[in-house]
């Protein structure tokens, strides 16, 4: 999918009952606790309100398998994959709108797990270090406006 007018975009909603891969979903609700349909296996690392929705962006992903990594959307627990994001201008305070009713403001970057060990060349999992690689990482959000969400929404991001 294309973004309208090249502006950046929701390319795909990720869920899982538990565990990796989240898996490819058209459409989702999220409210303060998360993403509808969506479970963790560790609640102590993931969820709550300051870590209800994990992003990543789809150009990292992207640059991540021509590095060589078996990486694809939703495989490292994220679940929304946003596309034309500058993902290295995102910090903890960004705030990010998708859709015409969900704003979500960045809390954290997402420290890697060793769960992702396999979608890695050489289980190099803490490829998406932030401390590491800085702008690689994955991000935490607070949801501060709900509502449903469908893959091509429109994503405006607004400075930290």
């Amino acid at each position: 999918m294309t973004s309208k007018k090249g502006q950046p975009y929701l390319h795909q909603i990720s869920v899982s009952n538990g565990g990796l891969p989240k898996l490819p979903v058209p459409k989702a609700r999220i409210t303060t606790e998360g993403v509808e349909g969506d479970r963790h296996r560790n609640t102590l690392l993931h969820g709550g309100p300051d870590r209800a929705v994990c992003l990543f962006s789809l150009e990292l992903i992207d640059a991540l398998q021509a590095e060589g990594h078996p990486i694809q959307p939703g495989a490292t627990g994220e679940n929304l994959t946003l596309a034309g994001v500058d993902w290295a201008g995102l910090v903890p305070g960004s705030r990010i709108a998708v859709g015409d009713q969900v704003r979500l403001e960045i809390m954290s970057y997402t420290a890697p797990c060793s769960l992702n060990t396999c979608y890695f060349d050489a289980g190099d999992f803490k490829r998406i270090s932030q401390d590491l690689h800085p702008g690689w990482s994955r991000l935490y959000a607070r949801v501060l406006a709900g509502g449903t969400v469908r893959v091509g929404d429109a994503v405006a991001v607004e400075e930290a």
